[in-house]
């Protein structure tokens, strides 16, 4: 699954790299989770052999490819007898070490983390970029230069990335290049530049997302302009959403419907319809292995919204005794979500995995330990800075800058 978001709502929102990749996120883009055995035997109630639970697909080696946007779960993991999780991972040390990172002092501190993801912006790989970018948030007008930068980015999911951090971040001076971005050649951009307008409290016309939401043959991108309106806050939006929800996609896979419609109930519980939280609980609960996307991007949402009547339910999703033992993403998604409504008590559940053979797990492994704001996950996140991945280090370096930013306790609301 991709570190859902596990880098956060902005890369969620951003769903192309490149031509087909996606970035670290949830968000409606696609990408696919492979469940362990044990998940399918539960659900299908049939037994599990020895060979399915230890085995590890030979693709799923540290360094090993992937198709972009696809995450497969390794099921080389065994199950530790804490509530919270999970399973711990045996795994070996990565064979290729990477250059140690020089720290002033040997210490962790917003300076040091914000030169490092402004380093971290400019790497040859569009996703890691886009992962900077979004991390810099936290930075304020600090990182305005390199933000400027990337809205001018060859990627457009990077230019997509660099606008709303742009407008979450308060980047006023750079309003002029975002209305610019209206006229941008992908209509990902255009989006999230309306939306960034928005943010920065800027007149922009909504209507391009009205049609991008009812006729765009992309999922995907009827997917981002329901996010985006329901960022914009504006009510009048509602019937919209509404008429969105009924009207067919055609050329969708029933599972590319499942989460435009979503990202439609996202927006319509950010606009006040208070009773569309009860589409994104349903869910929670995959009846069939290509489901858990949609249950990955169901837990996210929960957080964002902060809907503290599904908090039973997470801790269900999350408990290695429940019915099926949901994959490494979906319980990493629980800790993070668990965190934006002040439960920060997830660490032990990253722990779980913070060796896990997949780099995208460790990733998202990263976004947890930022997300709970606590002190004591920074040394494991200055040692995440040294792993052989370039994307779990940048997660780290993001990670890092959230937790002493405050984590999810700084976003959370009175």
């Amino acid at each position: 699954m991709g570190s859902i978001r596990f880098i956060s709502r902005t890369t969620r929102a951003a769903c192309l790299i490149g031509a087909a990749a996606t970035v670290l996120s949830a968000g409606a883009c696609g990408f696919q989770i492979e469940p362990d055995p044990e998940f399918i035997a539960r659900s299908q109630g049939t037994p599990l052999s020895s060979d399915q639970a230890t085995a590890t697909p030979a693709s799923e080696e540290r360094g090993a490819a992937r198709p972009a946007g696809q995450v497969t779960t390794p099921n080389t993991a065994r199950r530790s007898g804490r509530s919270l999780d999970t399973r711990r991972v045996a795994e070996p040390a990565p064979a290729i070490e990477p250059a140690p990172i020089t720290m002033p002092d040997g210490q962790l501190t917003r300076p040091v983390i914000i030169d490092r993801l402004m380093v971290m912006a400019t790497s040859d790989v569009p996703q890691v970029r886009a992962n900077a970018i979004e991390g810099l948030e936290r930075a304020g007008a600090r990182a305005e230069s390199v933000v400027a930068l990337a809205l001018r980015d060859e990627n457009p999911g990077v230019r997509s990335v660099a606008a709303s951090v742009a407008g979450r971040a308060g980047l006023i001076d750079l309003a002029p290049t975002l209305r610019a971005m209206l006229d941008d050649e992908s209509p990902f951009v255009r989006a999230s530049a309306i939306g960034a307008l928005g943010a920065l409290g800027r007149d922009a016309d909504p209507t391009p997302l009205s049609e991008m939401l009812l006729t765009a043959k992309s999922p995907r991108l009827r997917s981002h302009a329901a996010f985006m309106l329901g960022e914009l806050g504006d009510s009048s939006a509602v019937p919209m959403l509404k008429q969105a929800w009924s009207t067919p996609i055609r050329n969708a896979s029933e599972i590319e419907r499942r989460l435009v419609r979503l990202q439609i109930a996202e927006a319509l519980v950010k606009l006040g319809e208070d009773g569309s939280i009860d589409a994104i609980r349903a869910a929670l609960y995959p009846a069939r292995p290509e489901e858990l996307e949609a249950t990955a991007l169901a837990v996210q949402i929960i957080g964002e919204v902060r809907d503290r009547g599904s908090i039973d339910q997470l801790i269900y999703l999350s408990n290695e005794e429940s019915d099926r033992l949901m994959p490494a993403e979906v319980r990493l998604a629980v800790a993070g979500a668990m965190a934006r409504m002040g439960m920060t008590e997830g660490g032990f559940l990253a722990d779980e995995y913070r060796e896990y053979a997949n780099a995208a797990v460790r990733a998202q492994v990263a976004v947890v330990y930022g997300r709970t704001g606590r002190v004591e996950h920074l040394p494991k996140l200055r040692s995440m800075l040294q792993d052989s991945s370039e994307l779990v280090r940048v997660a780290a370096a993001a990670g890092a800058l959230d937790l002493l930013s405050g984590g999810a306790t700084a976003d959370a609301a009175p």
